[in-house]
């Protein structure tokens, strides 16, 4: 076999152009799946970076009220829902894809909330328990951090994210400061921040807006707290932290259906009085008034995750089925090149027929000629599997600075390449290579 590769090796260099150009249409296909499979790779890693962020693999799992996200109120409370403890807790963080887990309550905005004469209204507010800014990747950057004392003893106290520390407080220091929530006063005790921040590639107006989306100021209260300005029978939405963002939606899953098994999920009826406004549509959609101007309304609640990794694998498809009929364009030069090497090992055999009548004639039986010719035949391709590659590398490298698309060079798809360039060089110098071996040796030595 080496003495094979050996001549094979030989033969290529004794005919270095008639190689190169043999090998072109290898070269040409090998290189153009390599960049278009890198360029697949790396738009995939963006689009789940910019869905996921850096390193965050959190999933929110919200309370739904009739498949919409619960929003609490007053007169729509399910209190037949049990109160997530931290027995629950103990259970989630349990199931092996869960890293941690924390309980909060959420408002989207702030009617009432004010600085001294100012209101702000676009600040969401958060209600949260101790595991909150470790599960979520937050570190403090001001001050200080929520206490165990904060929430034993009910402290009407707060912390900023850094967007809300700068809306505020745009030229002093927030610490000490009080906010006016509700009509009841806060403490500013700290200002956190992401702990690693990330800033998604923006290529569309749709990834511009889910960008600001995601920037909205925000303000933390001990959930303990949070009685004070809202209602005291709130159910809490649950957030966790999965080992890894590949085991985001599994983690999710199991999170949901523990979560959902916990509560019994199921239909709950609420009583509701004629009087009763502010319900949403589902809730009011459901009541049947009678006579005397009062219903029941009969709601499902249940806890469901948002899979984001679903998302991207949904948008990661859309883009891979495109990018999949280039490459089975781009493997039509492949085609085109094992053609070639086809032509050019049956031209080598005409060429070296009184060398194969010779070998024959001194014994070198058919298994061998065979070998060689085939071994020839491989070793051309590989050469111009290689070359592919690195031609490929280069490529990806290119369409990566002009177009900013990314890229993520992918070591399957190279191992692939060289092996998919030998099997083309088997296939396709089988043919000659039988011809040659099935050479009668007297009229291979009269060949002129």
């Amino acid at each position: 076999m080496l003495e094979n590769i050996r001549l094979s090796f030989q033969g290529v260099w004794s005919h270095k152009m008639r190689s190169f150009l043999t090998m072109l249409g290898i070269i040409i296909g090998i290189a153009s799946i390599i960049a278009i499979v890198s360029t697949i790779k790396g738009t995939n890693e963006q689009i789940k970076q910019n869905l996921v962020g850096a390193g965050n693999n959190t999933v929110d799992i919200k309370l739904m009220e009739n498949n919409f996200e619960y929003y609490p109120d007053n007169y729509n409370i399910p209190t037949a829902i049990p109160v997530l403890d931290e027995e629950l807790r103990e259970q989630l963080l349990d199931i092996p894809e869960i890293e941690n887990v924390s309980y909060y309550l959420h408002r989207n905005y702030s009617d009432s909330l004010y600085y001294k004469n100012s209101q702000y209204t676009s600040m969401q507010l958060y209600g949260i328990d101790n595991n909150y800014f470790a599960t979520c990747g937050f570190i403090s950057i001001k001050g200080r951090t929520f206490v165990e004392d904060d929430f034993t003893n009910y402290r009407k106290v707060v912390i900023l994210d850094k967007d809300a520390a700068s809306t505020i407080f745009p030229s002093e220091d927030p610490i000490g400061k009080t906010l006016e929530v509700n009509g009841e006063p806060f403490t500013v005790v700290g200002v956190v921040d992401k702990a690693s921040t990330f800033k998604p590639v923006i290529n569309s107006l749709e990834d511009y807006q889910q960008y600001m989306g995601s920037q909205q100021s925000t303000i933390y209260f001990p959930d303990a707290a949070w009685p004070i300005i809202y209602c005291y029978d709130e159910r809490p939405n649950v957030v966790i932290k999965a080992v890894d963002t590949d085991s985001m939606s599994i983690a999710g899953q199991k999170a949901e259906d523990a979560i959902n098994e916990f509560i019994g999920a199921s239909t709950v009826t609420t009583e509701l009085s004629a009087g009763s406004t502010g319900m949403g549509e589902a809730a009011s959609a459901d009541v049947a008034a009678d006579a005397s101007g009062s219903g029941t309304s009969a709601q499902t609640y249940t806890y469901r995750g948002t899979d984001i990794m679903e998302t991207a694998r949904n948008l990661q498809e859309l883009s891979a089925s495109t990018n999949q009929q280039l490459i089975w364009i781009a493997s039509i030069s492949l085609l085109v090149g094992g053609i070639g090497v086809m032509n050019i090992m049956l031209v080598s055999v005409t060429e070296r027929t009184q060398e194969i009548g010779l070998k024959k004639a001194i014994g070198a039986r058919k298994n061998r000629i065979l070998a060689q010719f085939l071994t020839e035949a491989a070793v051309l391709t590989s050469l111009g599997g290689i070359i592919g590659i690195i031609a490929g590398i280069i490529l990806a490298e290119v369409i990566s600075r002009i177009s900013s698309t990314p890229v993520a060079i992918s070591v399957s798809a190279i191992i692939g390449s060289v092996l998919f360039s030998v099997i083309i060089g088997l296939i396709f110098g089988l043919l000659p290579s039988v011809k040659a071996a099935n050479l009668n040796p007297i009229d291979a030595l009269r060949h002129e």
